[in-house]
């Protein structure tokens, strides 16, 4: 099952497989009950109406966006080439306790189509694609979607405790363009993508796997519930090791394509 979200002229509207859910239905209602029982509710409050609408972020306001950080070598080594204290990269990747930060409500999130940021107070701003996890309220992995979680890389490399402000800024987080329904076993293999378009030209692009991850999908879920509740549900973008070299930033006028399994998610670059 796939589900999205549109805007249309009742308002934000969700879908699965492109028919209409009831006006009742929402993700927050979804991910408050237990994952064995997911299809039955959307089943019961399917509509025999095709969707229609802008794409919206796959979220609704009550959800909360975190991400994790150093989760593969090629991320561990480019935080450690940024950044003035370079070891704390290295002993986080090793450690046993992964790196997890607050991105974004889902309010803030941007959707497939609607623009994503460069913080003006930076030089140096990236993409990061980023398999984006759909969490229930009970800890269970449902469903995953694509995720661009941007960041200034000479604010954060400055300063670790500049953190969130290299991390969470208006248009600093995308998520879509829906949602695939799934256990965290058939996302073990997926490919993620990163392609960045410049004045119609490829500027920069790669391609990797979440089996390159060095940490479970399930390790990641788990420490992020261990001491937090999320009574809506909540979804976590797992970490990157697609990285741009290091003359490389955004621009106003760029286009961001992330690829996760079958899914694309695309964002024009705004200043």
């Amino acid at each position: 099952m796939y589900l999205t979200r549109h805007l249309t002229s009742y308002g934000p509207r969700w879908a699965v497989d492109k028919h209409c859910m009831a006006e009742t239905f929402s993700l927050s209602l979804l991910l408050s009950i237990p994952a064995h029982q997911a299809e039955s509710l959307i089943e019961a409050l399917q509509i025999d109406r095709s969707a229609e609408g802008d794409l919206l972020a796959p979220v609704d306001a009550e959800q909360e966006i975190w991400a994790s950080g150093v989760t593969y070598l090629r991320s561990r080594e480019a935080r450690m080439h940024e950044s003035e204290t370079k070891d704390i990269y290295d002993k986080v990747y090793s450690a046993q306790r992964p790196e997890l930060f607050y991105k974004a409500s889902g309010w803030r999130a941007m959707g497939h189509g609607q623009p994503i940021r460069v913080r003006a107070d930076s030089q140096w701003n990236v993409p990061e694609p980023e398999l984006t996890l759909v969490i229930n309220r009970f800890g269970e992995i449902v469903g995953y979607c694509a995720g661009n979680d941007v960041s200034s890389r000479d604010i954060e490399g400055e300063n670790p405790l500049y953190l969130p402000q290299a991390k969470v800024y208006d248009g600093s987080a995308a998520i879509g363009p829906g949602i695939k329904l799934c256990g965290a076993e058939a996302m073990q293999d997926l490919p993620i993508t990163l392609s960045i378009s410049r004045a119609g030209q490829v500027a920069f692009s790669g391609e990797t796997s979440v089996n390159q991850m060095k940490r479970s999908l399930e390790e990641l879920t788990g420490c992020l519930f261990q001491e937090l509740s999320f009574p809506n549900g909540a979804l976590l973008m797992t970490g990157t090791c697609l990285v741009p070299p290091d003359d490389f930033t955004l621009s106003p006028g760029d286009s961001v394509r992330v690829g996760v399994g079958e899914l694309v998610l695309e964002n024009p670059v705004e200043s």
